[in-house]
């Protein structure tokens, strides 16, 4: 094993003894007086039952054979979650050829950033994960079921159906994905058209059809944000059947998969001799796993967010340095836009997540001594599965990358660090994403430029306010002020700016998940300026230096003048009531810093 890789585990073994232990515990006791089907009562299980057909009765009166949970996001405005809508048939049917049962447990709510993105409904994204993890507790409630199938693509919807599985991790679980769109008009023509847009050049008419042919089909949008990132992530943890994160909906493949993992479900249950609950599968070194997996593509930073969450959820304890050792040493793999031209179709044609994993499997740069949903280590995830003879098979991916411009080696690779980095400094604490951002734009000093709303920032644009060396500085956009939204409407105003020779950066307590790009952006800056975060201690015109190269986030003021500063107030109207979002108060009102995970789920910090 690398030895910081080493490192950086054993310290959090160490930071989690006590909560992973007690997580451990509950789950052991769960496993042994339930939610179990043999527990219920004859009514209880009547109820459970009632509506199936008598020989799944029979089935599962015996409680020898697995009764599978499906639990789905499915709807079919988002385009990544549409496919779900044939997938519970193709369970229950997997499931019966097994001797088993399914049953569909319950729907969560799935909303895509993309549709959101500059509207108010942006600003119950980040929250949606924590009811999406309360929804599926809800969903698995009912003690009627021996392993777990999530269905599942995107952004804040992996991490809340696995936060919620989590709270039952002595079942097993499989998260099933769908896949991505085909490729369609190009990563970096849409932002140019969006440029364009920007500056006046083109209309509305020339920008829709643009991004229509961009988004066009049923799938995961085809850049590696955050959807994508999650996909490689759960194969990296191996919670996937092996290979199965980037084929496409409409592969003959594609539904042999979703067979496959109602099999691996029935065959792990607690019932068999393959036990291997949740609560074993993500363990510290499966943790470090994914963060590992994360740095070397230059994954989405809503993961920093995400992954705290996700590990707190199974007792273990990460923050933001921990994923800035791992980047210091982890070698960046490929160039997937936004961090290179590619989309992930290109990614996975040259040899995508399973080349990755065994570039990082054979450089030590991943635990190899973890429990996967498929057995023991990650081997079986260096294969790419195909359909033959009417059923998947798995073969060695190819030793030579099928674009070396894409997916390349881990000696040879296209950084020696990966693309997450700490910003430490009078500001707060941060985190940026550098893998896509030149080395010539790594260092920015100028005077601040302050806005209390990305609507303000393009106002200034528009009125030409912003033709100058300056640091955006967008405050007032963390999870307690208005439910810590992306700001991606700042990123063409800002991406013109820097393309014109000026000196750009952003600093904000928002978010800018998988599409942060070319702008050097401290992102998350926490604490958050309305809970009295120094961001809200900045004046118009401060000297601010932002270094990513070092880990600098810094206001040049005199010492003894910004401890004696006032900080401004937060002024919340507007971001309180409509679209839904009075019914958040409660969360806006209780939830933690994002280095804590941007969670409502206080009870954690008391384990």
């Amino acid at each position: 094993m690398n030895p910081i890789v080493e490192k950086v585990t054993q310290r959090i073994i160490e930071r989690s003894v006590k909560t992973r232990a007690a997580y451990l515990a509950r789950c052991e006791e769960m496993r042994d007086n339930g939610p179990q089907r043999g527990a219920l009562g004859c009514s209880n299980l009547a109820h459970g039952f009632a509506a199936c057909s008598s020989d799944d009765k029979k089935t599962m009166r015996l409680e020898n054979a697995a009764n599978i949970g499906i639990i789905s996001a499915y709807n079919d405005m988002l385009s990544a979650h549409q496919p779900f809508a044939e997938y519970p048939e193709i369970i229950k049917k997997a499931a019966h050829q097994m001797g088993c049962t399914s049953q569909f447990a319950g729907g969560v709510p799935a909303m895509c950033d993309g549709v959101t993105q500059g509207t108010a409904g942006m600003e119950l994204s980040l929250f949606s994960r924590d009811v999406i993890a309360t929804a599926t507790a809800v969903s698995l409630s009912h003690n009627m079921f021996d392993a777990v199938v999530c269905l599942g693509v995107c952004d804040k919807i992996v991490p809340g159906l696995l936060i919620g599985a989590l709270s039952f991790g002595h079942l097993p679980m499989v998260m099933v994905p769908a896949g991505p769109m085909a490729s369609g008009l190009s990563n970096g023509e849409k932002a140019k058209v969006r440029q364009q847009y920007a500056k006046g050049e083109v209309g509305d008419d020339e920008l829709l059809v643009a991004e229509s042919e961009a988004y066009h089909s049923a799938g995961t949008c085809t850049f590696y944000g955050t959807a994508n990132s999650n996909q490689m992530l759960m194969e990296v943890m191996g919670l996937h059947v092996p290979g199965s994160a980037f084929v496409h909906p409409s592969e003959d493949l594609r539904a042999g998969l979703v067979e496959a993992a109602t099999e691996q479900a029935c065959k792990i249950s607690d019932l068999g001799k393959n036990y291997r609950p949740l609560c074993e599968v993500v363990n510290e070194k499966t943790i470090v796993n994914a963060l590992v997996g994360l740095m070397a593509t230059g994954g989405s930073t809503n993961h920093t967010i995400h992954w705290v969450a996700i590990a707190r959820a199974a007792g273990i304890i990460i923050d933001w340095e921990d994923f800035s050792d791992l980047s210091d040493v982890t070698p960046l793999l490929t160039r997937v836009y936004p961090n290179g031209s590619a989309d992930v179709n290109h990614f996975h044609a040259a040899g995508g997540s399973e080349f990755v994993i065994r570039e990082l499997l054979d450089a030590g740069f991943l635990h190899n001594d973890v429990m996967t949903v498929w057995g023991k280590g990650l081997k079986h995830f260096t294969q790419r599965p195909h359909w033959a003879d009417n059923k998947v098979q798995w073969n060695d991916i190819n030793e030579v990358s099928g674009d070396p411009e894409v997916v390349t080696t881990a000696a040879k690779p296209f950084q020696a660090d990966g693309g997450i980095r700490l910003l430490k400094g009078n500001l707060g604490r941060s985190v940026i994403k550098v893998s896509a951002v030149a080395e010539e734009h790594r260092v920015i000093e100028a005077p601040a430029m302050i806005f209390d709303s990305q609507q303000e920032l393009q106002t200034a644009f528009e009125q030409g306010l912003m033709e100058k060396d300056l640091v955006a500085v967008v405050r007032f956009q963390g999870p307690q002020a208005n439910g810590m939204p992306e700001l991606h409407k700042m990123t063409p105003f800002l991406g013109i700016l820097q393309d014109k020779g000026l000196k750009v950066a952003l600093i904000t307590d928002g978010r800018m998940s998988g599409a942060s790009g070319k702008v050097p952006s401290a992102i998350h800056i926490t604490p958050e300026a309305a809970c009295g975060g120094p961001l809200a201690k900045l004046r118009d015109g401060d000297i601010v230096r932002l270094n990513a190269n070092t880990g600098e986030v810094e206001a040049l003021v005199d010492d003894a003048e910004w401890q004696n500063r006032e900080l401004v107030a937060y002024n919340p109207t507007g971001s309180q009531f409509g679209t839904g979002r009075e019914l958040f108060g409660f969360m806006r009102g209780q939830v933690n810093g994002a280095e804590q995970g941007a969670t409502v789920f206080q009870h954690w910090e008391n384990v």
